[in-house]
């Protein structure tokens, strides 16, 4: 293995909190976060898509992209169903040999197991891993009439050597897509040998802040504003707007400010509008019917009509973004001008602003939009607060660390996993915790989700998502057995049953953060911690609540069993309300 590959495995290998497994198994890893890192556009962990070990089929990882979203489990699948009425589908398939050539019988083996893991009658011997995509997997083409098309699949072959083109291995590849191909399950099957040097400009790729170049010729330059290095509005054709939303892959960036805003499909009225627009002769009415798209970045280099923006986000117009993206083979689009500004500024109070000055079309009401963006940043701030063994880095938009390299990816809090974390610890749900997250905001603009209230103190959410990384911890040393990473959140929920003998405060107490310092006193002492969490597994075991039935842990009535039993366990406890 070359000096710089073994040097990217031991940064990935800090950055991850990993042990070094050996250099295949290390190699393997590097791999899988370099392709999916550039394949996907938010965070993501490395557990949940790598699959390399016996009975792997001859794949070393898998992912599985359904309308943008990472999918761990069926559940996510109707979720998103529900809310865009269609589904775009994407699968990537990864080995990783550390040898220094391109070995056909390696190749031929890889292929084979890609086209097994879609036969309905495999024949190759699975592990659970596996399994688990595969089941994902029929669950998709079981909704296969709501595809948009067939689904795309691309396959990465990978080694520490260089890839030359050789035309008996291109020969290998070239028969493999022909077999996928005449399966009639893809509308593209994509393959791509890489290298030693390709791999280490993906890991380059992976740190970098987002930029891009487009033509913006039909603009204004608003006069200086304080605060603001440079402004401009004005519009910008749908190929050129094309470049801001995706990269040279055709992949969705993530780019959207508080991603808790997440898109939330065409079920609503505007978004269905949109879309209707688009697909119509007259779409060149969108400039006049859309409020249109604000882009703030760190930096814009014009010269000429040629305009790089870095380092940027899209703080409105995340709908109408998603929608635009999701019609881009339309027949019409490419007479649709999008109304765009872009703002160049460093000053987060500036950049609050325009965020709330700018939505007027987003599902969520104004108030709450403004006390939402307002929450995440402040719950960011508290975060910051602390500092050596109990920092934490709160995600609000997606990849906003990637190029800091001094952050150790393991110690990111995605908005997703925050609600998991504080819905299981504090909520007591860890059974509704399974589906995609984005369901959270229909519940906030109804009014019926006990999160992210503006009153709340931070703590509970510091506290939850510290315990989820304390467990994830000692689940990645192999200090607790991996086969109750499945009930995780359960295992959160009981953490606090157990070691919290007071009642539950309201969310708005200042007597929160008393009743949450005892949680982290004893999470902070690693040989405490652990034996806490081996108490709640004590509890699994003990109680009417099987682990490894997928049915059990998303059921209400298991979860009280749970609690039924540390109620047992801990006579003491006043209250788990």
């Amino acid at each position: 293995m070359d000096r710089i590959t073994k040097s990217l495995i031991a940064e990935m290998l800090v950055n991850q909190e990993l042990n070094s497994q050996g250099d295949s198994k290390d190699f393997e890893k590097l791999v899988n976060y370099c392709v999916i890192s550039n394949e996907y556009s938010k965070t993501f962990e490395l557990s949940a898509v790598t699959v390399g070990d016996g009975g792997d089929t001859g794949i070393d990882g898998i992912a599985i992209i359904v309308n943008g979203q990472l999918i761990e489990n069926k559940e996510e699948i109707d979720d998103l169903l529900d809310r865009n009425n269609s589904l775009e589908v994407t699968y990537t398939f990864i080995q990783a040999k550390t040898s220094s050539n391109f070995n056909s019988g390696d190749l031929n083996t890889f292929i084979f197991g890609v086209k097994d893991f879609f036969t309905e009658s495999p024949s190759l011997v699975r592990n659970e891993d596996i399994e688990r995509f595969a089941e994902i997997s029929d669950y998709l083409y079981a909704k296969a009439p709501h595809f948009k098309d067939n689904p795309t699949i691309k396959l990465f072959y990978c080694t520490t050597g260089k890839w030359i083109g050789d035309q008996n291995l291109q020969a290998v590849i070239n028969q493999g897509v022909i077999d996928l191909e005449q399966a009639s399950l893809f509308e593209k099957v994509l393959f791509h040998p890489l290298g030693a040097k390709e791999i280490a400009a993906s890991y380059r790729k992976t740190k970098e802040a987002i930029s891009t170049t487009i033509s913006f010729s039909n603009r204004v330059t608003l006069p200086s504003i304080n605060g603001i290095s440079e402004a401009y509005i004005g519009l910008l054709p749908f190929e050129e707007f094309k470049k801001i939303l995706s990269d040279e892959d055709d992949n969705l960036v993530n780019v959207f400010e508080d991603n808790v805003r997440d898109f939330q499909g065409n079920n609503n009225d505007v978004n269905s509008g949109i879309e209707k627009t688009l697909n119509n002769p007259d779409s060149d009415l969108f400039s006049v019917l859309n409020n249109g798209v604000t882009i703030v970045a760190s930096a814009i280099s014009p010269t000429g009509d040629r305009f790089t923006i870095k380092d940027y986000q899209i703080v409105n117009g995340c709908q109408t973004s998603n929608v635009l993206f999701n019609n881009r083979n339309s027949e019409f689009i490419n007479n649709v001008n999008v109304p765009i500004k872009i703002i160049a500024t460093d000053d987060d109070e500036i950049k609050n602003r325009i965020t709330l000055a700018t939505n007027n079309q987003t599902p969520i009401k104004k108030e709450q939009l403004a006390s939402l963006t307002g929450f995440q940043r402040s719950l960011e701030q508290y975060y910051n607060s602390y500092s050596g063994d109990s920092k934490l880095y709160y995600e609000r938009r997606s990849k906003q660390y990637n190029s800091d390299s001094s952050v150790l990816k393991t110690r990111i809090i995605t908005v997703p996993y925050q609600i998991k974390s504080f819905s299981a610890m504090f909520l007591n749900t860890p059974h509704t915790v399974t589906s995609f997250f984005g369901t959270i905001v229909n519940k906030l603009n109804e009014g019926k989700a006990q999160i992210f209230t503006p009153d709340h103190v931070y703590s509970p959410y510091y506290t939850s998502a510290f315990g989820y990384f304390k467990l994830e911890t000692f689940f990645r040393r192999r200090e607790i057995d991996s086969s109750y990473k499945k009930v995780r959140f359960h295992i959160l929920m009981l953490f606090r049953m157990l070691n919290q003998a007071n009642e539950l405060p309201e969310f708005n107490s200042k007597k929160m953060d008393k009743y949450c310092q005892v949680l982290l006193d004893l999470l902070n002492d690693e040989n405490t911690a652990l034996k806490a969490f081996k108490e709640c597994i004590g509890v699994i075991d003990r109680a009417d609540f099987d682990k490894s039935d997928k049915q059990d842990i998303k059921l209400l009535s298991k979860t009280k069993n749970l609690v039924d039993e540390a109620n047992r366990s801990a006579p003491h406890n006043i209250s788990h309300k």
